[in-house]
């Protein structure tokens, strides 16, 4: 079995559309206030326009993990 993590962070759009954005395994011990920090730096400096439209909210942040059992499928 395989366990993965990703740090979602979800954005509002000046156009009203949510977008998220991921970051890959982060750190175990990352708190609140810093993806908190990092998210309104994202929004504050208009790093990312995704289709045209700007970020202009921080809405959530979360963290996925999930486990996936991979099967062979060979019967014999």
């Amino acid at each position: 079995m395989e366990t993965t993590r990703k740090l979602l962070m979800s954005f509002k759009c000046n156009n009203d559309k949510k977008v998220s954005l991921s970051v890959e395994d982060p750190r175990d011990d990352i708190t609140e206030s810093e993806i908190k920090t990092v998210m309104d730096l994202i929004v504050s400096k208009n790093i990312f326009t995704p289709n045209g439209s700007e970020l202009v909210e921080a809405i959530e942040a979360k963290v996925v993990v999930t486990d996936t059992t991979p099967y062979d499928l060979v019967i014999g």
